[in-house]
């Protein structure tokens, strides 16, 4: 165990290439936190985005993640980190820290860790590429410029959104489209803009209905699988959900880190859910420890550097509508 370690706790701000709208609100910058440990020889980084919408902010983050340093520089684990710390975006950034750290403590890729045996280098992976949520005329001109796109995911928010889904399909013809209302629609949308998206070809609908109040979904045919982002955010919450959604999407911060991602991915996978691996407005950094969860995922939203204006050295690499493996220059 290393005897000299330290920490640091640093934010930086990345440009959005132009500006991006859910039903929440626009932004034209993201905000992350990285929490960096060394041991004298070696540097693990972690990066979080937190997530107002979750009661995160900044500082708040960065408070949770500077309360942990007699846990850190005492030689602390991941498996430690699990039981000081609740989910969240500062244990995200910490837990990915430490994979980082054994990794290259050990001259090994993470994947190649001994306790992680079931885990293999990830492949190559279709991900989505998400629409901002605008007018059916604005997204429907999006839609042209990302025609060549294999998986589109468009944001939406409760009025209008079939025009929004028709503009877009009309734009895209040939594109797989999946869609994200934020917990934006009525209890009464569920089943007929299901049914009409279904004629739209549409694959998944992602959390219709605010966390909290969609009892409802397991008393109502799916016509369209939908799938738990809001309600779902660690192992414990998915035996709630069972009935209510098709699929899960399992994002590291909201599940505080790979850690409990890759417990949560086997557990959705024994319950019977399918599996959507997602992310928040991130760099390279953020997305490289999602990739391990997301080789076992039925739908992969990892998209967050395309939307940047731009992203960090030793980058993952997207081509077309695939992302590979991160370099051991960039994490793990």
């Amino acid at each position: 165990m290393p005897m000299e370690r330290a920490l640091q706790v640093f934010e930086e701000t990345f440009p959005i290439a132009g500006s991006f709208t859910i039903s929440r609100g626009s932004r034209t910058e993201i905000n992350v936190m990285v929490a960096e440990i060394t041991d004298g020889v070696h540097r693990g980084r972690g990066e979080c985005v937190p997530y107002a919408h979750y009661g995160e902010s900044l500082a708040s983050v960065r408070q949770q993640i500077e309360g942990m340093t007699d846990l850190i520089l005492g030689g602390g684990t991941r498996a430690d980190l699990s039981q000081a710390m609740a989910a969240g975006a500062a244990r995200n950034a910490l837990d990915c820290a430490l994979f980082d750290l054994d990794a290259k403590r050990g001259g090994c890729r993470v994947w190649e860790l001994p306790d992680l045996p079931d885990c293999t280098a990830p492949p190559d992976l279709i991900t989505a590429y998400t629409l901002s949520l605008g007018s059916p005329e604005e997204m429907g001109r999006a839609a042209q410029g990302a025609k060549d796109r294999a998986l589109l995911k468009l944001k939406l928010a409760g009025e209008s959104d079939l025009e929004r889904v028709r503009a877009v399909r009309h734009g895209a013809p040939e594109a797989r489209l999946i869609v994200d209302a934020n917990e934006a629609w009525e209890p009464a949308m569920v089943v007929p803009y299901s049914n009409q998206l279904a004629e739209l070809g549409v694959e998944l609908i992602e959390q219709p209905l605010p966390s909290g109040k969609d009892g409802i979904l397991a008393e109502i045919p799916h016509p369209v699988p939908i799938c738990a982002d809001e309600s779902c955010h660690v192992s414990a919450d998915l035996g709630a959900l069972v009935g209510r959604y098709d699929l899960v999407n399992i994002k590291l911060d909201k599940s505080g880190g790979l850690t409990e991602a890759l417990i949560m991915a086997k557990e959705a996978k024994r319950l019977g859910f399918g599996i959507m691996v997602g992310c928040m407005l991130g760099t390279s950094l953020a997305m490289a420890p999602a990739m391990l969860p997301a080789s076992l995922a039925d739908f992969v939203d990892l998209d967050g550097p395309l939307l940047l204006a731009k992203d960090r050295p030793s980058a993952l690499v997207y081509r077309d509508s695939h992302v590979g493996a991160p370099t051991a220059d960039l994490w793990g």
